[in-house]
């Protein structure tokens, strides 16, 4: 008679104590991005973050010292968030304007899992200014590297580098017009940006930045 080996499973590890303060720190951020992206600042009360989270209010006073506190990191976090995901998406050994294409690619991709992330960053110069500045800082600056890593391979001539500030905000700036006119329809929906509109885009940038 054959004598089935029986294997026990171990139990699944416990987190720990950190791990689920970090858990629940996240779930809070990701509850006020969905209040604050749908309803705005103004309307994004602890209740309904907290209520959005599944956790009591009090909890809320363990991660946050206010309401302000958590509206002024949401931005940056959601602006991490945002840049992990590009970083993610590129092939390390993409260079030139692939890249720039892959980034504005991955910028629509997260915008289509994210759609509030836009009224998040529109209200937050008026309702968390200090996270306003922040986002743009560590975007400026991720950006700033990136031209200067580029001018040193070569692919990059005709600018100075004390002009790379001025083209970062050219480049933000169509990106986020871009968003606004063909990311999102008039409801508010996400949706796949048309092939025409980055064909559009990538024209400029190789005969003008790649040129």
């Amino acid at each position: 008679m054959s004598k089935v080996a029986v294997i026990k499973s171990s139990p699944p590890r416990r987190k720990t104590r950190e791990e689920k303060a970090r858990a629940t720190h996240r779930l809070l951020l990701e509850a006020a991005a969905d209040v604050v992206g749908s309803d705005g600042y103004a309307e994004a009360s602890i209740a309904k973050i907290t209520k959005l989270a599944g956790v009591a209010q009090g909890t809320f006073y363990n991660y946050f010292h206010s309401r302000q506190d958590i509206l002024d990191k949401l931005l940056p976090y959601m602006g991490r968030q945002m840049l992990d995901h590009i970083a993610q998406s590129l092939p390390r050994d993409m260079t030139g304007p692939a890249r720039e294409e892959a980034r504005l690619r991955a910028f629509f991709d997260y915008l289509d899992l994210h759609p509030g992330f836009y009224r998040i960053l529109y209200e937050a110069e008026v309702f968390a200014p200090k996270a306003h500045k922040e986002h743009f800082r560590v975007l400026v600056e991720g950006y700033r590297n990136g031209l200067n890593r580029a001018a040193a391979r070569g692919e990059i001539n005709g600018f100075d580098k004390d002009e790379f500030e001025a083209v970062i905000y050219v480049l933000l700036a169509a990106r986020s017009y871009l968003a606004m006119r063909y990311a999102r329809d008039e409801h508010g929906h996400a949706g796949p940006v048309p092939e025409h509109v980055i064909k559009a885009y990538m024209k400029i940038l190789t005969s003008g930045l790649f040129s």
